[in-house]
């Protein structure tokens, strides 16, 4: 097992575990999509997918659908599930047969929703709950507990004012009133655990208390900002996976790192590439991690155009580490295009590792904007 490209800023293992043996780097056979796939979620045996595309591409013939697609993760199959939205979607959270959604759309189907909306896992159909007016758009959404949580640029919903974050009840669909965090600009990803909301994104402040830019763990009733966990954090905050030790971001900046973050906020570890990776997915001791990256550095020294200075591994788009120290894995998977990848999903029940973007090969073979993996 090559161990390359990554600088260990501390000491120190996570815990997590040795890593299991990688998902395959030959993607399952599935439907693309003829537009961007800016969102995945499991649920049992199904993937949801949500984008900016009009048509899913099976077998080279289009089918369509308006920005939201299921597939059966077991057989690859494209399923009837179709509810049309007329906007982009940027988010997807499912939870107890429910699928919900948020972007920047104004109706799904016939039924007018301002950007957020709870449809039914297997029909579709729009529920009447989460019927909101909002001030911008949910990029990310997240079920923990009794609540929905949503992350954007969201000034306010329901003419009630909220900085850039927001929660809703799942039982009744309603603004929760006790959940008002203020992040001083925009969230683009939320993550669960140990008792903690994590938010990441572009902010400095949260409630105007300085100490954890963006990177911070909030209260899950209250949306206290919680002081046990502080990084030293400077650039923006893509995406956010969170283990049994340990907590995962993938950061902007000139080239880009993935961080392993202990539990209160230290560095344990950072991983450099010459392109920001934008989505993470742990999955059976390993994390998988996708971008707009060619190359994994083999320090921290990038040039003027986050170019790597000291030597490089290839990656392209897709790559897989260690959690424990951040180092690299032999998983290799190259992706393609400017985007590359936007999301990540997994599914410990079915040991399968998803991805959506705007690649359409992956190791040469077509894979327009969608492909998963299986051990």
């Amino acid at each position: 097992m090559r161990r390359f490209a990554v600088m260990i800023v501390a000491v120190g293992v996570l815990g997590t575990g040795s890593p299991a043996h990688a998902i395959g780097s030959v993607p399952q056979h599935t439907p693309g999509f003829n537009g961007t796939v800016w969102a995945t979620a499991y649920a049992g045996d199904t993937i949801y997918v949500g984008g900016d595309f009009t048509a899913a591409v099976v077998d080279g013939v289009q089918v369509r659908r308006s920005r939201l697609a299921a597939i059966n993760a077991r057989t690859g199959k494209l399923l009837d599930w179709a509810p049309a939205a007329d906007g982009t979607v940027r988010a997807i959270a499912t939870g107890g047969g429910a699928v919900y959604v948020g972007g920047t759309f104004g109706t799904i189907g016939a039924t007018k929703r301002d950007g957020l909306a709870k449809l039914d896992g297997t029909t579709g159909t729009v529920s009447a709950m989460l019927n909101h007016t909002m001030t911008g758009a949910p990029y990310a959404l997240l079920i923990a507990g009794n609540r929905l949580y949503a992350g954007g640029n969201l000034t306010e919903v329901n003419g009630e004012s909220r900085g850039r974050l927001a929660a809703f009840s799942l039982g009744s669909g309603k603004l929760d009133p006790a959940w008002q965090p203020k992040a001083d600009d925009q969230v683009q990803a939320l993550a669960s655990g140990g008792g903690r909301i994590y938010v990441g994104g572009r902010f400095k402040k949260i409630n105007g208390i300085g100490g954890s830019p963006r990177i911070a763990a909030l209260s899950p009733s209250g949306g206290t900002l919680d002081t046990g966990f502080k990084t030293k954090a400077t650039v923006i905050v893509y995406g956010i996976a969170v283990g049994p030790t340990g907590v995962y971001a993938a950061h902007g900046g000139r080239g880009g790192t993935v961080a392993g973050y202990a539990l209160d906020g230290t560095t344990r570890w950072t991983m450099t590439m010459d392109g920001n990776p934008q989505a993470l997915a742990l999955l059976t001791g390993t994390l998988y991690i996708g971008g707009h990256f060619d190359n994994i550095c083999a320090s921290t020294a990038t040039g003027s155009q986050g170019s790597c200075k000291d030597g490089q591994t290839k990656r392209v788009k897709l790559a897989a580490a260690d959690p424990s120290d951040g180092s690299l894995e032999p998983w290799t998977a190259h992706g393609n295009g400017v985007l590359g990848v936007l999301a990540m999903a997994a599914s410990p029940a079915l040991g399968t590792v998803a991805a959506g973007g705007a690649f359409t090969m992956i190791n040469d073979t077509a894979r327009k904007r969608f492909a998963q993996w299986s051990a």
